[in-house]
């Protein structure tokens, strides 16, 4: 009875155990790396030599992830590898030795979780590794890149100017790859059957079925459909179709039955919206699969329901739609895209894709990375994740990293008693012990400085503080967002920002666009800011001249959204009647530097490290041990520093 309940206990341990797969064509390498992975708990599902066995096992296993060696033997590599795990959403991290700059280029490209250098560490491997996990768990990449390009595609349809059937086939083709589906039902919730159905025939040839073509098909006259429509239940709500629940609702929805049965229907979903709040429009995606559908289907469904409305609108004439004026649209359709996100103004589809990752990450405690230009609202979207969390009845905390007097930065974040040193003559409570329980924002993370990250690193592994002169850590509950305009792969690179502080933030990052990016926004962004300052001034709000309006949007924004309020504002100031009708822009490029483009370079681990620890080297003149020395900094011991300077053949004279 014993050993009966050992295997069970043991069958459901492995359960839990991450499935990962190693494809590396070295023996010693592969065997290497699956002993430090099942010495750390995981299993290893198998080792494949080639693109084919790796394909092969991965049918057959399902792995979790891929540890994936770019040089393979073959004709296929690992880039090419890369690319199919990415189209199936398995995450995988590269491992190679020395490859040249063009393959990391092309390595770049296919999004990998990690990269690690041969030949590896116990630690280098399970770190990165930890890392990779972290991220597919809490950030849900594949998930929103779907939706981004779902989305992307969508727009384009509305962008375009074909008619409402062919509308219908490209939208079908761009959902195809996301929402699978045989047969697509679409149309307004009304007493009749006025729907429209797409047919998929093959790979990519799809069918549009009107009333008529139906009639044909399930051989029942046009009013004998609309007669079993009219008996049929109307769902309300987003739901799922499969097996016992689907065969209940055939019964209670006989026009179901009917396409179930000619089109040999295993499994459907329903997706409900309201366009405008006054009419209900449907999609219903039927397969002749079972249980094809599932929660994250109608998660992606949900979160692109604003542009879902676009589209309808888009496809259908106004009488279709009994909608209101154009005035009352615009307003719906505004707040819609400002609904949880207080003070963000965009309906661009670049900033839907921002509203779209914070949505998904607001609900978590993953540290998220705010990246952008100055003035782009970088502590609105800190803002917008705290009061979409379930932190948002506790505080939001918000630092200014550059604005920290160096001697008064550990004090002001974690708190000291009273005698700790000179003048602490009161304890006093640090910024994250404020914030515990809530969230804090640390604005101009870049700004940081190193002996700061050290302790910063230390608050994200241990969840715990120690105010200064206190005799014991404290844990706290703390959600961290972190913020900066700087590159900080490049701060890395130069020594200036911890690698093992940067993969702890850059676990779910969000990319702010410029307003330059986003052009569309800035007529509501400048008619936002004429109202506020408008009321300010207790006066009317002047309306922007087609000049104007025309010069606010062929100018490029370098100070981003921050400059435009501020030239708002200045517009008011100057204008005297109720029209403005010209903007005063500096256009001197001494003034308003050409943003750099973004650039990214990959480095190896060895080599960032090399540069990291050669970089406190020279702040410290050299010295290794002892107080101030490099090696309390970089918070390991002087030995450790000692074999890692050997080993990265830092010689004494380039310190």
């Amino acid at each position: 009875m014993k050993k009966s309940a050992d295997n069970r206990y043991e069958a459901a341990v492995s359960a839990l155990k991450k499935r990962v797969l190693i494809v590396e064509d070295q023996f010693i390498e592969a065997h290497d790396l699956q002993l430090i992975l099942e010495k750390a708990n995981y299993e290893v599902t198998g080792i494949a030599r080639s693109v084919e066995q790796a394909l092969e096992q991965i049918e057959i296993e399902k792995p979790d992830l891929v540890f994936l060696d770019i040089m393979l033997k073959g004709n296929r590599d690992g880039i090419e590898l890369a690319h199919i795990l990415k189209e199936k959403y398995i995450g995988f991290i590269f491992i190679s030795a020395n490859s040249s700059k063009s393959i990391l280029d092309q390595a770049k490209t296919t999004q990998p979780y990690g990269f690690i250098v041969k030949p590896f560490r116990d630690q280098d491997v399970l770190t990165t590794l930890e890392i990779a996990f972290y991220r597919q768990q809490y950030s849900l990449e594949s998930q929103l890149r779907q939706q981004f390009q779902l989305q992307a595609a969508i727009t384009e349809i509305i962008n375009s100017n074909v008619k409402k059937e062919e509308a219908l086939l490209a939208f079908a083709k761009a959902v195809q790859t996301f929402i699978p589906f045989d047969y697509l039902e679409t149309g307004f919730i009304s007493d009749h059957y006025d729907n429209l159905g797409i047919v998929r025939r093959n790979l990519d040839q799809y069918q549009i079925i009107n009333l008529q073509k139906l009639s044909q098909i399930v051989v029942l006259s046009e009013k004998e459909i609309n007669e079993t429509y009219r008996k049929s239940k109307i769902d309300k709500e987003p739901i799922i179709y499969t097996e016992e629940a689907l065969i209940n609702n055939l019964q209670e929805a006989p026009i179901k039955a009917l396409l179930t049965h000619n089109f040999g229907i295993k499994s459907y979903l329903v997706f409900p919206i309201s366009v405008a709040s006054i009419q209900n429009y449907h999609f219903t995606f039927y397969s002749r699969n079972l249980n094809v559908y599932s929660q994250e289907h109608l998660r992606v469904l949900s979160s692109l329901e604003p542009v879902f409305c676009q589209f309808i609108a888009k496809i259908y004439s106004k009488e279709d739609l009994n909608l209101p004026s154009k005035k009352a649209e615009i307003k719906n359709s505004k707040v819609i895209a400002a609904e949880g996100f207080e003070g963000i103004i965009g309906n661009s589809s670049q900033m839907n894709a921002v509203f779209n990752y914070i949505r998904k990450v607001a609900p978590s405690d993953t540290s998220v990375l705010v990246l952008g230009e100055s003035g782009t609202g970088k502590e609105k979207i800190a803002q917008s994740i705290h009061a979409l969390s379930p932190r948002k009845d506790k505080p939001l905390v918000i630092i200014n990293c550059g604005a920290i007097p160096e001697n008064l930065a550990e004090s002001l974040l974690f708190g000291h008693e009273k005698g700790a040193f000179t003048g602490a003559l009161d304890r006093r409570i640090g910024k994250f012990e404020l914030a515990d329980g809530g969230t804090i924002f640390l604005d101009e993370i870049g700004e940081m400085s190193l002996e700061l990250q050290v302790k910063l690193l230390r608050v994200l592994q241990e969840r715990e503080i120690e105010r200064i002169g206190g005799t014991s850590p404290m844990k706290i509950d703390v959600r961290i967002i972190a913020a900066t305009n700087k590159n900080l792969e490049e701060e890395v690179s130069a020594g200036r920002f911890r690698m093992d502080l940067y993969y702890r933030l850059h676990v779910f990052p969000i990319m702010v666009p410029p307003l330059k990016k986003r052009k569309e926004d800035i007529p509501d962004l400048a008619n936002h800011f004429i109202t506020i300052y408008s009321e300010k001034m207790g006066r009317k709000a002047p309306v922007l001249s087609d000049f104007a309006s025309q010069q606010i949007m062929n100018y490029n924004w370098p100070g981003n959204i921050r400059e435009l309020e501020h030239v708002m504002q200045r517009s008011i100031l100057l204008t005297e009647g109720n029209t403005i009708k010209e903007i005063e822009l500096s256009m001197s490029p001494k003034m308003h530097p050409e943003q750099p483009s973004e650039s990214f370079s990959i480095k190896t681990i060895l080599e960032n490290e090399r540069d990291y620890i050669l970089y406190i080297l020279k702040k410290c003149n050299g010295k290794i041990s002892g107080a101030g020395g490099a090696a309390e900094i970089l918070d390991i011991h002087p030995s450790t520093l000692n074999s890692k300077i050997k080993k990265l053949e830092i010689k004494k004279g380039i310190i």
